[in-house]
């Protein structure tokens, strides 16, 4: 009986002690687990069931992992926000599956994708014509992104008042992330950085000053800046 309870009582601390760690280390590994998120993971729930059943191992040794892989994940989530070239090293970048229309194979294969996967993640976006989509987009955390051909998109108010000659769309290109001027981006689009300098120019910013900055399918630059002037912003728990 006083194992038993010994065991209850071990296993609730660990749960516990879970909930306190997944809280510490935010929303966003909850919603988008990447590379490291999923090691974390791994490791944490490991530990915690040899916290919980393994009555062999110290309860000391086990909370002192617990606090290493902790500090640890919340530093790394860290450094993945400051540096950007650092993020694309140990999470990789977005992969383009579907472009124009026209599926790229190697870039699937690079990925280990099957075409039996690809269409079952359309489905799931109520995507049953690979026909229909203009763009597909592979994100890091293993979900897929999709941008439907213009003829199978909702029509918007919005679009009902532009002219008919304006078909032409082109793919979104992010050109400034975490304050940082994407200059291979700029380059592999013909975009000069004097167009983007002049576009902020307009607004009355400075490069410093931007947070996040895309050229938008419609060819218009949006633009967020690091001080976005609200004075309460409200997180809804």
């Amino acid at each position: 009986m006083k194992d038993h309870l010994i065991i209850l009582i071990r296993s609730f601390s660990a749960f516990i002690i879970l909930m306190l760690i997944a809280r510490a280390l935010g929303k966003q590994t909850l919603s988008n687990m990447n590379f490291h998120d999923f090691v974390t993971a791994v490791i944490l729930g490991a530990i915690a069931a040899n916290f919980a059943f393994n009555e062999k191992i110290e309860v000391t040794h086990l909370l002192i992992a617990l606090s290493v892989f902790t500090i640890t994940s919340y530093i790394l989530s860290k450094l993945l926000l400051k540096f950007r070239k650092f993020k694309m090293w140990t999470e990789g970048t977005p992969t383009v599956l579907i472009e124009g229309g026209l599926i790229l194979e190697d870039n699937m294969k690079k990925n280990n994708m099957t075409m039996d996967s690809l269409n079952e993640q359309l489905r799931q976006k109520e995507i049953f014509n690979i026909e229909d989509v203009e763009y597909a987009l592979l994100e890091i955390n293993g979900k897929l992104s999709v941008q439907k051909k213009k003829e199978q998109q909702f029509v918007t108010l919005k679009d009902l008042q532009l002219n008919a000659g304006s078909n032409a769309k082109q793919f979104p290109i992010e050109l400034v992330i975490d304050g940082q001027l994407l200059n291979d981006t700029l380059k592999a689009n013909h975009i000069p950085e004097s167009w983007l300098l002049s576009q902020l120019k307009v607004r009355g910013k400075k490069l410093e000053e931007v947070f996040y900055a895309v050229k938008g399918s419609n060819g218009q630059l949006y633009v967020d800046d690091y001080k976005d002037k609200i004075q309460h912003p409200i997180d809804v728990e």
